[in-house]
């Protein structure tokens, strides 16, 4: 994504065509929803599947008649995960005066943004981003999540850790970026609390081409176990070498690296490995029928946070429905006293934005897949 600028694209779920030039009679007669994420480069993997929710979504409400009798247009900008683009992305968007945003797909990117679209009055909601401060800090009262916060996250890393790995010695590495550091530095604050000893705790550099010097202090450490803060790259890096170097140290990182992607990545090094990441929900109706859905459309089963990106997208449009109008404190209102059938269940929002009804489970890596581990 660095060099060059990401662009606006224009999707109609309808086939209408749209203009490139939105007069009065347009925004009268549409409900405009931006789609916000990383569409290309090494995080697409992420943010593609929640444009292709956006899309089902839209396609299902406008057969249906709409929203508020109106057709649903998506306006879809790629940022790359890069806060330096994720401000252009947002004033774009505010630009084309979309009614709400589904997005950013990373941290960092989010926090850069969130600013212009609370001064433009636009409620925000994330499917990915799980960093804490985002909703208690109080800063962005127009941010919004389908997914359980970093601090639930760690909490139940930590206790199976403990419980079922009977982990007694942790070595706590990350990549040193917005939301890798900050799990971290979550992580490290529970497992202490629990009196496991953090024998490590360091960050990566991103992109290094060998990992050797921080997996011999992993070696050296002698820590039964590293808990990852960070994405699938580093991590299938790291694991591979630990386990060329034929270390049995457990491995478990978070829900950015529970991804298909990071199988394949990793290969023979990822069996084993654990991983917290979203509820199981593959038995929802409403899943099975988004995911029949999304094998049509596209042909393939969907990926990463589709099932948390078709929650926002349809939470957000039912939203206006029941709010009676696009305005942020009838939306804003909607959203923290209704309740939204979803495929992630049946969800609300506490009074910080956080989501009620949705939260994390352990998958352990068997034979190439995730395996749901009972975490009681």
């Amino acid at each position: 994504m660095k060099g060059r600028f990401p662009k606006l694209v224009v999707l109609s779920a309808v086939g209408l065509f749209v203009s490139a030039v939105f007069g009065p009679a347009m925004a009268a007669d549409t409900i405009k929803l931006g789609v916000a994420g990383a569409h290309s480069g090494d995080f697409a993997s992420y943010g593609i599947p929640t444009v292709r929710a956006a899309e089902l979504v839209v396609k299902k409400v406008n057969s249906s008649g709409g929203v508020l009798g109106k057709k649903v247009v998506l306006f879809v900008e790629d940022d790359g995960c890069e806060p330096e683009f994720s401000t252009n992305v947002a004033t774009k968007l505010v630009s084309e005066n979309v009614d709400v945003v589904l997005g950013h797909t990373c941290s960092g990117a989010t926090k850069a943004a969130l600013g212009i679209y609370l001064d433009s009055k636009i409620i925000v909601m994330s499917s990915s981003v799980n960093k804490t401060a985002l909703t208690l800090s109080g800063d962005y009262p127009n941010f919004y999540r389908t997914i359980a916060n970093d601090d639930a996250q760690a909490e139940l890393q930590v206790m199976y850790a403990t419980k079922h790995l009977k982990s007694k010695k942790v070595a706590v590495l990350h990549d040193k970026g917005d939301y890798g550091k900050g799990q971290a530095e979550l992580a490290k604050k529970y497992f202490e609390k629990a009196g496991v000893e953090v024998v490590l705790f360091e960050g990566v550099i991103p992109n290094t081409v060998d990992y050797s010097a921080i997996v011999q202090k992993v070696k050296r450490s002698k820590a039964d176990l590293v808990s990852w803060g960070g994405y699938y790259q580093e991590a299938s890096r790291i694991v591979t070498l630990m386990r060329k170097k034929k270390m049995k140290t457990l491995f478990m990182g978070a829900d950015e690296i529970k991804d298909e992607i990071f199988i394949k990545a990793a290969g023979k090094a990822a069996e084993g490995v654990y991983v917290t990441g979203p509820n199981d929900v593959s038995k929802n109706q409403m899943f099975i029928d988004a995911k029949n859905a999304h094998q049509k459309a596209y042909g393939s089963d969907p990926g990463s946070f589709f099932d948390s990106g078709y929650a926002a997208a349809l939470t957000l449009l039912s939203a206006i429905e029941k709010a009676g109008s696009t305005d942020y404190n009838a939306i804003a209102k909607a959203l923290k006293s209704q309740y939204f059938e979803t495929p992630i269940g049946k969800i609300s929002f506490d009074k910080n934005g956080d989501v009620l009804g949705a939260g994390f489970a352990v998958f352990n890596i068997k034979n190439g897949k995730f395996v749901k581990m009972d975490a009681k």
